[in-house]
């Protein structure tokens, strides 16, 4: 069985991360199947969304600490050079996942824990079931975190709250991510896949140029200067201006109907 069960319906490409006898904890396969998924979605017209979600009722426990248990005998020079190659693939995941021009939305309940943490920020938008629970975990086995959470992280929910969460590790709650702005929307879990079904199929329907160029502007603001950022909106306006989009958009304003955005 796959560790990553990917369908797409319609416009949405829902990615399943299928070990649930591990709570889906990483694997090498499953880093590879995600970057292949982003990479051949990047440019096809036809996903409009992106969905990650845990099979049974874990979203993901971070890394496989049974295998780095077994890997406990190698020598130190060994493990340091097997980390570095699976963690440079494992940024080359998230990279992709930021460089996406589709939205990405993480669907999430039960335990969502080390890279599970960085795999949800790398989202776009999070819904979490009641049931979910959340810890950066790094700590409690002696790692520094990876995945990109020391960058997502102090963005938000502010540098000292992400030192807290890294420092001691604590487990906290869907309603105290959600106080946090790491989810955007808590559901019970019985209503956890109509919700996001229904979020995603709204994003699928609206208007990707526009989705793509908000994506590009919010990460390039981190870095850019003032001057920069408002070149950059300057640039993705005046292109969401020429698009098919933007006339179906006003067309469907003026003529006060819901409008039927194409993606072009």
């Amino acid at each position: 069985m796959a560790d990553v069960i990917i369908e797409k319906q319609g416009g949405v490409v829902t990615a399943t991360l299928n070990r649930p006898q591990a709570r889906n904890a990483l694997s090498d396969e499953m880093v590879r199947s995600l970057d292949a998924m982003f990479t051949e979605g990047e440019h096809d017209a036809a996903v409009r969304c992106f969905v990650i979600r845990g099979q049974g009722e874990h979203f993901m426990a971070g890394g496989d600490v049974k295998k780095f248990y077994a890997n406990r005998t190698k020598p130190a020079a060994e493990r340091r050079a097997d980390t570095e190659r699976s963690v440079h693939q494992l940024h080359l995941l998230a990279y992709k996942m930021r460089r996406a021009p589709q939205p990405i939305i993480a669907s999430i309940r039960g335990a969502v824990a080390g890279f599970g943490m960085s795999l949800m920020m790398l989202a776009d938008l999070a819904i979490a079931a009641e049931d979910a629970f959340f810890t950066l975990a790094y700590c409690h086995i002696g790692l520094s975190p990876d995945g990109s959470s020391t960058y997502t992280l102090p963005r938000i929910v502010g540098r000292r709250k992400a030192m807290e969460l890294a420092l001691l590790g604590e487990r906290f709650s869907a309603q105290e991510a959600l106080r946090l702005g790491l989810v955007n929307k808590v559901v019970p879990v019985a209503a956890l896949e109509e919700e996001t079904d229904k979020l995603a199929k709204r994003l699928a329907a609206g208007p990707a140029r526009a989705y793509a160029h908000m994506k590009r502007l919010f990460e390039s603001s981190i870095g850019n200067t003032l001057e920069s950022q408002l070149q950059a909106e300057g640039v993705g306006v005046a292109d969401c201006m020429a698009s098919d989009d933007l006339v179906e958009g006003v067309t469907a304003f003026v003529e006060k109907r819901p409008p039927r955005f194409s993606g072009s």
